[in-house]
Formats: structure tokens, sequence, C-alpha cells
């Protein structure tokens, strides 16, 4: 569960240390359930629009949420990536 306003996630009701990145990922990726989100949309919405670098930095974020998370095929993943567009969030939550 995430909790915006309070800036806390829970899985399993067991509190999971975010950084802010991280954090604001999850909730960009939480705000509209299921809307496919590209690295350049999440860019934006984290960074702002003026941000200049390597798109792939968004990968980087979304492996260290997933591992936080608990993401695994056998439970259900948190955050699904839609090849070729970007990422949703997923049956997990």
């Amino acid at each position: 569960a995430i909790d915006v306003e309070g800036r806390e996630v829970t899985v399993d009701t067991t509190p999971v240390q975010l950084t802010r990145t991280e954090f604001d990922l999850l909730a960009a990726l939480t705000r509209d359930p299921g809307l496919v989100l590209s690295r350049t949309q999440l860019i934006s919405a984290i960074w702002g629009p003026d941000w200049v670098g390597d798109t792939h930095l968004v990968d980087v974020h979304i492996g260290h949420l997933r591992r936080k998370l608990g993401d695994t095929a056998s439970r259900g993943a948190y955050i699904r990536t839609v090849r070729g567009v970007g990422y949703r969030t997923g049956d997990g939550q």
C-alpha cells in the first residue's frame, strides 16, 4: 500500500524504506493504475521536463524499487514492464 500524503509504503503491513526518487517513481506509477508511462514521462514527472541524461536511469530505479517491494513472478508484480513502451502498476497491489 502507498500513502502518498504520508510518503509511506508498506508490503503486507511491513514498512518499506524508499529513497525520495524511488517513492516519487512509485507515486507517479500508482497515480493512474494501469496507465503505461514511458521513461520520458516518468523523468518529466520526477526530475522535470528540462532534465537531460540517459533515460535508462529510470530502469535502474525501477530495479531498486522491485527489489525493495519484493516483486517476483510467484508473488505478483507491483511494477510491470510493457516492452518497448514503459512501465505500469501491476497485479501485486
